[in-house]
């Protein structure tokens, strides 16, 4: 019987645990970035890259390669890369589950261990009670505080970062904060977070302003700040009292716009930017881009500007990650990308009727009509609408749709689907709804592919919820043929979901754009179980966004007459 080879998720962790353990080492960060890219494209890739680099194929992938393909086939052949063999004999194993605590990152985890000689978690317990890490430079009272807390809670001590859904609402709020301020001029979030990823390290803010001391000043002080990090003249990082990091940096006004677009793109997006504009003797910089024949510097406060100066379509910042837009943009052809003004409503939206609902379903309609939709489908979880809940469920729709009128509630229902693949909720009820979802809640390493193609052939199955099941820090996706499954919704004209929680965030980015390449409409949901968490749809709609996807590609921008032609019969 032929050996298994490992899953594209298992060659990612031991790069980025070899990543981890070079950054430990205080190697180059090049080397460490090649490796993290690496893992990140190895885990997007559809297809296995193990067999790839077994046929010498997979350095063909981007990002990936000589030394990274050999690397891979060390797994298949021996288990384990050698590199990452030999540095987990020198590494003493729980130095790097230091990174993954709060206000840690690899050098001070490095610090810790070589200049304390601190070497597992119980040990930096004691420390941290006994007062001992705030002898360390650029540790503070602070910084053991946090790190006592994260041990107290039994932090996991996987790798972690914040999602998105935790630090848009924050950085966003600083961002109006520090406009309102008189020094301030322009302020924008940069970073991953304005590229709207669904993790995020630090949250970063860019402004100019009149008096930058007096805003760097304003912004250190500010009442949420538990902790000062650095405060300069023109820049500042802070820690919220929920361990949120933020930067502030302070820029000249004429380069806000070079410094912003430095500051927004992925490395790979201004690698590239940079790379391209050399070819046409032009030096691009954070402060502005230098014609070699001239040595005039062009700088602009504007964005768009820039990216106009360079030859290119303004390419939105959920784009910038070079997977193709400088090419698009280039040939002005980047799509119109669909916008949270263009929903018409909420296909997927539970309420008390589910014992994990928090709202009655008056109020999560009235929610929806203040968001401006026209419809909202109710989907609560079959297993809680046994025993003529449905039908009554049914009776409530009935009186609510006459008294929110125009505003419709959709009969629907979120089903399971069982481990034979099977819909736990008979025919003849779901004939009778508006809408179903059917969804992977359980025995997620059970042959989740023929499951998920066993709900789609379904002739009452509409719609796949959160497709992989994954949860982000928490939970790996299942091991899905996300090719398959989009041949197969397209062949029955069934929907996939784009499931806006932000932990889910299920179809992501690259998986969505497939869908939508294929002609696949996707429609964006929030799965909300309270009123809050129908905002979440701002999330959803920028993670489509990232995937490329236009208002046509996203079933829900459609009237429900309208999306009723699209549904299968």
């Amino acid at each position: 019987m032929a050996k298994a080879l490992p899953k594209n998720q298992e060659v990612a962790e031991q790069l980025e645990l070899l990543a981890d353990l070079l950054e430990l080492e205080g190697e180059p960060s090049f080397r460490v970035i090649a490796y993290r890219r690496a893992a990140t494209r190895i885990r997007e890739t559809p297809g296995s890259v193990a067999q790839l680099a077994l046929d010498g194929n997979a350095k063909e992938l981007p990002g990936i390669g000589k030394t990274i393909e050999e690397k891979i086939v060390q797994i298949v052949d021996d288990g384990e890369m050698h590199a990452l063999t030999k540095r987990k004999g020198l590494i003493p194993p729980e130095v790097v589950s230091f990174m993954r605590l709060p206000g840690l990152g690899p050098k001070s985890a490095a610090k810790i261990w070589k200049e304390l000689g601190i070497t597992t978690v119980a040990d930096l317990r004691v420390a941290a009670e006994a007062e001992q890490l705030r002898a360390l430079s650029g540790f503070g009272a602070r910084t053991e505080e946090r790190i006592l807390h994260a041990l107290s809670q039994k932090a996991t001590l996987a790798p972690v970062r914040p999602l998105l859904g935790a630090g848009l609402a924050p950085v966003l709020a600083v961002v109006e904060v520090l406009r309102a301020h008189p020094a301030a001029d322009l302020v924008s979030e940069a970073g991953s977070v304005r590229r709207r990823k669904e993790t995020f390290r630090d949250l970063d803010v860019i402004a100019t302003a009149k008096d930058p001391r007096a805003l760097i000043d304003y912004f250190v002080g500010l009442e949420w700040v538990s902790e000062v990090a650095a405060h300069g003249d023109t820049k500042a990082t802070v820690v919220s009292h929920d361990g949120l990091r933020f930067d502030l940096r302070v820029v000249p006004p004429e380069s806000f716009g070079n410094l912003l677009q430095h500051f927004t793109g992925s490395k790979d997006h201004n690698v590239a930017l940079r790379e391209a504009a050399v070819k046409k003797g032009l030096s691009i910089s954070e402060y502005g881009v230098k014609t070699a024949e001239t040595g005039e510097v062009f700088t602009t406060r504007d964005e768009p500007e820039l990216y106009e100066f360079l030859g290119y379509q303004y390419i939105p910042p959920e784009l910038r990650e070079n997977l193709g837009e400088l090419d698009a943009a280039r040939k002005g052809e980047l799509p119109e990308l669909v916008d949270v003004k263009h929903v018409r409503g909420d296909l997927h939206v539970h309420s008390t009727w589910s014992s994990d609902g928090k709202n009655t379903m008056e109020e999560m309609a009235r929610r929806c009509i203040e968001r401006g939709y026209q419809y909202m489908a109710i989907t609560d979880h079959s297993h809680y609408l046994r025993e003529g809940r449905l039908e009554a469920q049914w009776r409530e729709v009935e009186q609510l749709n006459e008294k929110l009128a125009p505003f419709r509630i959709l009969r629907g229902i979120e089903a399971n689907i069982r481990a034979n693949g099977e819909v736990d909720v008979a025919e003849e009820l779901l004939a009778q709804l508006d809408w179903v979802v059917a969804s992977l809640h359980q025995a997620f390493d059970k042959n989740p592919t023929e499951r998920i193609v066993s709900a789609i052939e379904h002739p009452y199955v509409h719609c796949i919820g959160h497709p992989t099941a994954r949860k982000i820090n928490k939970r790996a996706p299942a091991d899905v043929d996300i090719e398959r499954v989009i041949a197969k919704a397209l062949e029955t004209g069934t929907f996939l979901e784009l499931n806006s929680q932000p932990d889910r965030l299920d179809l992501r980015d690259v998986n969505a754009r497939r869908a939508g390449e294929a002609g696949l409409k996707v429609p964006v949901n929030t799965d909300a179980h309270q009123i809050s968490a129908l905002d979440w749809m701002e999330i959803g709609i920028a993670q489509a966004r990232r995937a490329w996807l236009t208002k046509d590609h996203v079933l829900n921008t459609r009237t429900w007459k309208q999306v009723e032609t699209l549904k299968k019969r």
